[in-house]
């Protein structure tokens, strides 16, 4: 029902969009620098749910009210482009900051942690334009049921999300130390991570692609 070419397609997406500095990433570097890999750990599981959630509601066949009202999906796009954009360009300026330098963080219950971790992926904006602007082009509706189609891309998605955001998590201090000792592979990784960032803001930004609905 899915072709490989969609997997390998979106795992590419899924792939590109979790190494390039985001919500997701400064928080779980943040929380595991400063509170621990246990702490990140549990962060990480509200992000899990978070990503559930969004898969349910492409499953739902939540792409139908942007093909109702398409200004609507032209509107989200630019906006995530917009948002990509100005990570970019945090990464590339002058003086920028690197997804690896922690913002210092109080230290949270278990509860809260996930919550957050739950709170940042919901308002992550390249996850709602993952799912509203990039899955639907690697569905073919000729090929059988959208929505299961939507699930097993969706899932892909999730499984390369969780293992790269759990490696982060594992080596997020070395990682970080590393990068505060040689200032010189700190900016390579903040111009690479902002060009990616950009590249992938334009390709959103021109996009002409329609919302896909997922019917029986």
């Amino acid at each position: 029902m899915v072709t490989g070419g969609a997997v390998v397609g979106i795992a590419l997406v899924a792939l590109g969009l979790v190494l390039t500095p985001g919500p997701n990433m400064v928080y779980l570097v943040s929380r595991s620098v400063t509170q621990g890999r246990q702490a990140g750990l549990v962060s990480l599981l509200g992000v899990a749910v978070g990503f559930l959630i969004y898969l349910a509601a492409a499953v739902a066949g939540i792409a139908t009210v942007f093909v109702l009202v398409p200004p609507l999906y032209a509107a989200v796009k630019l906006a995530g482009a917009a948002y990509l954009l100005w990570l970019a360009w945090r990464s590339l300026r002058p003086g920028g900051r690197s997804a690896f330098t922690p913002a210092p963080l109080p230290p949270d219950r278990p509860r809260r942690l996930f919550t957050m971790g739950l709170v940042t992926n919901l308002l992550n904006p390249k996850i709602a334009i993952l799912y509203v602007s990039l899955l639907p082009q690697f569905i073919d509706p000729t090929r059988g049921h959208v929505a299961t189609q939507s699930l097993l891309l969706g899932l892909t998605q999730i499984s390369i999300a969780l293992t790269v955001n759990g490696l982060i998590v594992l080596t997020a201090g070395t990682v970080s130390a590393f990068l505060s000792r040689r200032p010189g592979w700190a900016r390579a990784q903040r111009y690479v991570m902002g060009s990616v960032l950009a590249g992938l803001a334009i390709r959103i930004a021109a996009d002409r692609s329609r919302a896909v609905v997922a019917t029986p």
